[in-house]
């Protein structure tokens, strides 16, 4: 049998609430498949650390990450610690240091699920946003000078190398290929003259390696409106760092709220664990409550099993997750209903059991 090392780090507010859901969905989809397992080691990083240690992880965190097979996190932000703290010391560390350069993100109107535009039907709203996640705009390159004084500056880098533009662009390619769907590159290439020019010119330079895949660019102000007033044009989507950041949020939005967002960061060689992680954040006044909604997360075990090769059970999670909507039984108060973070958990389990 298949034993899968998991890294689980509940992080903040309450991600440790959603998380224990998914580990309990992921070993019921082991004990029912019955040809692998998991074996989870839970780790107490976070702002809580950080308060009694003054790091958001342990200073040898990422060799004793490197040891397992994936990562399952919460989510990192807490009152009081600077979020450039939170982030940079723990999710940012880990995403670079094990090169997860892949940020995919479905954005896709489930059965069910609310949506504020008016006039979407289901089939109008199914994308999937691969971000660059490991340079671009995100880099940590600059300088701050004259701190304090009248005079102050600061500079914010931009860093786009060939090697980071062309392999997440080929990489999403390779899934537009693959699913048989168009690809769409989001830009800034009319003012930001340097980075988003050379980005283009290496979607242009790869998109001719891939004659089969029909392609579209858009300039990320018109992509935003057109991803409210038309967002069937979208379907694999590449962009950069912060472009993808910004833009899956908004993904989020008309696809049913944050509490159905999911988020995997790849290292698609496999040379370093992956991540898996709900994109909802630490939600810090609702933590402890019970009320957080756990389907993200849900979602996100999905991915996981989708990246270990099992997809007729990532499948089968977001099935279930869809008659969850439509039946509206066991819904938190994000979506209207009365249920707790662990009924959800234990539904989606009880349904996992009924096939």
């Amino acid at each position: 049998m298949k034993t899968y090392k998991v890294a689980v780090i509940g992080g903040d507010g309450i991600g440790p609430e959603v998380i224990a859901e998914g580990v309990k969905v992921l070993n019921a989809v082991a004990a029912i498949d019955g040809t692998f397992s998991f074996a989870f080691t839970q780790y107490p990083w976070g702002c809580e650390y950080y308060r009694k240690t003054g790091r958001m992880m342990a200073e040898d965190g990422m060799d004793q990450l490197a040891e397992h097979d994936a990562i399952f996190l919460g989510a990192v932000g807490a009152p009081g610690v600077p979020d450039h703290i939170s982030l940079w010391d723990l999710l940012l560390t880990i995403r670079k240091g094990f090169d997860q350069y892949v940020n995919l993100r479905p954005v896709k109107l489930l059965n069910g699920a609310p949506c504020p535009l008016k006039d979407a039907a289901v089939e109008d709203i199914d994308m999937l946003f691969v971000r660059e996640n490991s340079e671009g705009e995100y880099a940590g390159s600059g300088s701050w000078l004259y701190k304090g004084k009248p005079n102050e500056v600061v500079i914010q880098d931009g860093v786009f190398s060939r090697h980071g533009c062309e392999r997440i662009i080929r990489y999403a390619f390779e899934v537009a290929q693959a699913q048989k769907r168009s690809l769409t590159s989001i830009s800034k290439g009319n003012a930001l003259n340097y980075s988003m020019v050379f980005w283009d010119q290496i979607f242009a330079e790869v998109s001719k390696e891939y004659p089969a895949v029909e392609t579209h660019t858009y300039l990320v102000d018109a992509a935003s409106m057109f991803m409210v007033k038309d967002p069937g044009r979208f379907q694999v989507v590449v962009t950069s760092n912060l472009f993808g950041d910004i833009l899956t949020d908004l993904g989020a939005a008309i696809a049913g709220g944050m509490g159905l967002a999911a988020g995997a960061n790849l290292n698609p060689e496999r040379n370093f664990p992956s991540m898996f992680e709900p994109i909802h954040g630490s939600a810090p006044d609702i933590a402890g409550q019970q009320i957080a909604n756990p389907l993200a997360t849900v979602w996100s075990a999905s991915q996981m099993l989708e990246f270990f090769g099992y997809q007729n059970w990532a499948n089968r999670l977001i099935e279930i997750i869809e008659e969850i909507l439509t039946e509206k039984k066991y819904l938190t108060p994000d979506l209207g209903g009365t249920a707790t973070t662990g009924q959800v958990g234990d539904e989606v389990i009880r349904k996992l059991a009924e096939k």
